[in-house]
């Protein structure tokens, strides 16, 4: 059943110690941060930057350029709050993601659980619209225990038109379901759907918890996500971690990105300040 939570909560899950039940690993180029904990893999499958500053033209208008994504990327003062801005988020994952869809959990079995499957395996490789065709640029924050994970791509039209779709059917088809890590933990899956702002051509905003284990006790990691489509080009914003999601980050982060995002595709160069 597809319900709608309150759009007041508050990406990745948290880099947290041993003992404080995240199942994150986290790296920092700058400041060498690493964070590994119980049942992080290399792969799903198996045990599975700043802005420029004042607005003014730019390159011409035309595809998203490598140069432009980078341009279009959200900075700190876009989502306010105790953000900071790390390195290393293209290396994110989270063990509580990784595990094998159970398909007697659905009606329509093979189909909706291969839906279900293609979901955590694309929150956890953060291609979860599929593989961008052209320019992409990705950056990350972290904020107590939580993480938020930033991404402008560009996409073959009629994969990205089949990627919005198909995000949309997911409360629907992955309402609850079972998923099996390799040791044998069975993990339970919610899909919710919940309102975004009113940006770009076409939104989607859904939130996702896993309930297992980390570090031997009973955690639940909560993932606010927010899709974007201006044109060919998509926003995708993961937010959360083990203490909730961030649903007021990830709106924050929808409007002030698909401004910056159209600014760049317009030939401008975005505000180094937020828009109203």
């Amino acid at each position: 059943m597809m319900i709608r939570p309150s759009r007041t909560v508050r990406f990745l899950a948290a880099a947290l110690s041993a003992g404080a039940l995240l199942a994150t690993a986290a790296c920092s180029g700058g400041g060498d941060e690493e964070t590994r904990s119980a049942g992080v893999a290399a792969s799903p499958k198996e045990s599975r930057a700043a802005a420029p500053a004042a607005r003014q033209t730019s390159t011409p208008a035309g595809d998203l350029t490598e140069e432009g994504a980078r341009a279009a990327l959200i900075t700190e003062a876009d989502i306010e709050d105790d953000w900071t801005r790390v390195d290393g988020a293209e290396k994110w994952r989270d063990s509580l993601l990784i595990g094998d869809v159970d398909v007697d959990d659905f009606v329509t079995a093979e189909a909706d659980a291969a839906d279900c499957q293609r979901l955590l395996d694309g929150l956890y490789s953060e291609e979860l619209l599929g593989k961008p065709s052209g320019a992409v640029a990705l950056t990350g924050f972290a904020q107590g225990d939580s993480r938020l994970l930033y991404q402008v791509a560009a996409y073959d039209r009629a994969d990205l038109d089949d990627a919005m779709n198909w995000l949309e059917s997911l409360p629907e088809k992955c309402d609850q379901f079972t998923a099996t890590a390799a040791g044998g933990e069975e993990r339970t899956v919610q899909v919710v759907e919940y309102e975004l702002p009113d940006e770009g051509d076409e939104r989607q905003g859904l939130e996702v918890t896993v309930q297992g284990t980390a570090d031997g006790s009973p955690a639940t990691l909560t993932l606010d996500i927010g899709v974007v489509r201006v044109g060919a080009d998509a926003i995708t914003v993961t937010a959360g971690g083990l203490n909730g999601g961030e649903k007021d980050s990830v709106e924050a982060a929808v409007q002030q990105g698909t401004e910056r995002l159209k600014d760049v595709l317009a030939g401008r160069t975005p505000p180094a300040s937020p828009t109203s």
